[in-house]
Order: structure tokens, then C-alpha cells, then sequence
């Protein structure tokens, strides 16, 4: 009977095999659970107020006032811009993203940062900070040498380091807060050491509390450019009573970006003169 016996020897290994197929089929789908992952975008894709929609506002334009004065900030995202028909809207200042890291150039710099000065802006430009990946000073030389510079001649605005949630990991680029306010602290005086003049710090008050726990021993020498989407500015990180510009929205005409400096335009050239 080796037939028979053949038989009931494999009855109980297909019945194993089934019951194996069985469970694995009920487990979750890995290529649900991959879909839903987040992704992480490209390196030197980092902008101004990348994270703030998700963390400090969605919505609510302010109303305009006539002490303040309407600008705008753009990166490699927003291409060649369209200045004349800015400057039309209102728009009398403008930031262009420079630099990331140690790492990235905006490719568009030039077209954006000659641009707003040659309709009659009064411009500057910023670096996307990434302390994971180099000291603040070796970033502060790298931004003061491919365009983050500044000149005493009324119409450059002081550099800006756009300190905000890590587009491509830990929010807080792995740091403490500790560790965090001296890697500002060693861009800021890297900066002025290069430039003359002190470097103006873009960033958004949730963020502010979490990495570097709310330090507030830059207000008294640092401009604050606060970031948050909303019709009224809101909380201000700590030590700050009040805010030299305010990006206020990522929807705005032309240019996605909008924002506003807290005073008319003599006083824009005056900050610009420093």
C-alpha cells in the first residue's frame, strides 16, 4: 500500500501549506502601509514657510494697513518672476531664496534678486538652514558668498536665515534645544562678522518653543520675520515684543507667497540702510 501511505503523508503537509497561506494573506498590506508613508522631498527644495500650513496657521488674510508694507519671498519654485506685474500689485520688497546648507544654489537667484531691484524693489535674500549637515558658520560663509551678502546702498535688505521644521527628517535636525540656539547663534555671528550687520531671523512660534525652547536671547539684537498663516500675527517666539515682517500667506496673487513689513516703505529703507 505505499500508495495509500503516500497519501496520507502529504494530507497533513497540504493542510499546513494552506494554513500558512492563509495567515498571510490576513496580514496588513506592506504596499498600503508604503503608500500612505510620507515622502521626503529632494535636497535644495526647502523653501520659506514649507512647514507652516501643517504647524502654525491655514488661513485668514489680514487686513491691509497703510503702515505696513506689502512684499514677497520666492525660491527656485516660482522660477523667472514676473516683477514688473508684481510691482504693479503693490509689492515693494521681495527675499530670494540664496542658498541650503553648504549644499544648494538657487539656480533662479539672479533673475529673482537683480529682478525686484531692477523694477525698483528693495530686496534681499535668505538661507534654508540645515543644522544636521554643517556648523552655522560654515553656513553663514557659504550663504555671504553666493548672494547673501549686504551693501549700504538703500535698497539691499539685511541676509535672513529661514530656521524652520527639517522638510527631510527630525524637526529639530536632531538637535536639543540647547545645541540648536548655539548652532543660531553661531550663524549670526558669523554673519555679522562677514557682512556688518545683523542677520534677520525668519521662523514660526511653534517651532521656536519646540527646538530651542523658546530662547529668547536673540530678540534684543535680531529682527524677527515671523511666519504664520492667519488674519491677526499671532504669539511671538519668546523675548520678541514685536516683528520687523510677517509671511502671512502661501496664496497669495502672482507669487504664492505674501507678506508684510510692519511699517511703511520709508521705514523698509530705512531697515535696509540699517
Amino acid at each position: 500500500m505505499p500508495v495509500h501511505r503516500s497519501g496520507l503523508t502529504r494530507i497533513p503537509a497540504l493542510a499546513t501549506a494552506g494554513a500558512v497561506l492563509l495567515a498571510v494573506l490576513s496580514l496588513p498590506r506592506a504596499a498600503g502601509a508604503a503608500e500612505s508613508a510620507p515622502t521626503v522631498p529632494p535636497r535644495g527644495s526647502a523653501h520659506m514657510g514649507m512647514g507652516v500650513a501643517a504647524h502654525d496657521g491655514r488661513g485668514g488674510v489680514p487686513t491691509a494697513r497703510s503702515t505696513q508694507t506689502e512684499g514677497v519671498d520666492v525660491s527656485s519654485h516660482q522660477g523667472d518672476v514676473a516683477w514688473p506685474t508684481l510691482w504693479k500689485s503693490g509689492v515693494r520688497w521681495a527675499y530670494a531664496k540664496a542658498t541650503e546648507g553648504t549644499y544648494y544654489t538657487n539656480p533662479y537667484h539672479s533673475q529673482q534678486y537683480n529682478g525686484a531691484y531692477d523694477v525698483g524693489m528693495i530686496r534681499g535674500a535668505y538661507h534654508f538652514a540645515t543644522p544636521d549637515t554643517a556648523s552655522g558658520a560654515a553656513q553663514a560663509d557659504y550663504f555671504v558668498s553666493r548672494g547673501g551678502g549686504w551693501t549700504a546702498d538703500g535698497r539691499t535688505l539685511p541676509g535672513v536665515l529661514d530656521i524652520e521644521w527639517n522638510p527631510y527628517g527630525d524637526a529639530c535636525y536632531g538637535k536639543s534645544p540647547s545645541a540648536m540656539v548655539s548652532w543660531i547663534r553661531d550663524f549670526l555671528d558669523r554673519y555679522r562678522a562677514r557682512t556688518g550687520r545683523d542677520a534677520v531671523i525668519y521662523t514660526a512660534t511653534s517651532w521656536w518653543k519646540q527646538c530651542t525652547g523658546d530662547y529668547a536671547g536673540f530678540a534684543p539684537t535680531t529682527p524677527l520675520w515671523i511666519a504664520r498663516y492667519a488674519s491677526t500675527v499671532g504669539e511671538l517666539p519668546a523675548g520678541w515684543d514685536t516683528y520687523t515682517m510677517w509671511q502671512y500667506t502661501s496664496t497669495g496673487p502672482t507669487v504664492g507667497d505674501h507678506d508684510r513689513f510692519n511699517g511703511t516703505l520709508d521705514r523698509v529703507r530705512a531697515f535696509a540702510l540699517g
